[in-house]
């Protein structure tokens, strides 16, 4: 599949590129999608929430009345779940939401998710730039260039630069991401993905494997 190189005015260079179909021209799995997905939000959770349970509130432990005669429900330590101010019944309690995906099946979500991008006329490549300085205005110019300054972005570089990077940090629609970066999460999020060339052989390289 070959795809046009555009440059930052938004023009074609007159040049193309391969696009491996192994990687960009799959069938995808949405359930793979989903679980890659699902896996990055749930490693993000923090798990720190926590709730009190009858042996950890500061209370008295004496019964509060006489077993029988009272003709109500018998009761004992005011810290009772069913007092109020007492513990809470299988309250949530710290812990983590990791859960285990195989590498095989992390890298199908991900070439799903870019050959989604690459039906769906969502995915551009452009020839590799970099800026003398971190300026915000350069980035909104490149973004505007290629039509993409009401859409949420994503642009793969294929090494880091720090320039570029800083350019867009201000941008809340704007993602900058080194290839080796690259998620299932950031891609579906984003409207568009630009791939910068310089990227496309190691994105191909290690999904191909």
């Amino acid at each position: 599949m070959k795809v046009a190189v555009l440059d930052l005015k938004g023009k074609e260079t007159g040049r193309q590129v391969e696009l491996s179909d192994d990687v960009f021209g799959i069938e995808p799995s949405d359930h793979a999608i989903y679980l890659d997905v699902k896996q990055y939000l749930a490693n993000r959770r923090q798990g720190t929430h926590k709730a009190k349970q009858r042996a950890e509130i500061a209370g008295s432990t004496r019964k509060i009345k006489k077993q029988k005669g009272t003709g109500t429900a018998r009761a004992g330590s005011i810290k009772s779940p069913v007092f109020r101010g007492g513990g809470r019944i299988f309250g949530p309690v710290p812990r983590s939401y990791s859960f285990k995906l195989n590498k095989g099946q992390k890298r199908l979500a991900r070439k799903s998710a870019l050959s989604k991008k690459v039906s769906e006329g969502a995915l551009t490549v452009v020839e590799n730039f970099s800026f003398d300085a971190p300026k915000t205005k350069n980035f909104i110019e490149v973004l505007e260039s290629l039509g993409l300054n009401d859409k949420k972005s994503l642009f793969v570089l294929g090494e880091s630069n720090k320039n570029v990077y800083l350019s867009s940090r201000n941008l809340k629609g704007s993602n900058v991401v080194k290839c080796t970066e690259l998620s299932t999460y950031s891609i579906t999020n984003a409207s568009n993905v630009v791939l910068l060339e310089g990227s496309l052989e190691e994105i191909e390289e290690t999904l191909s494997k």
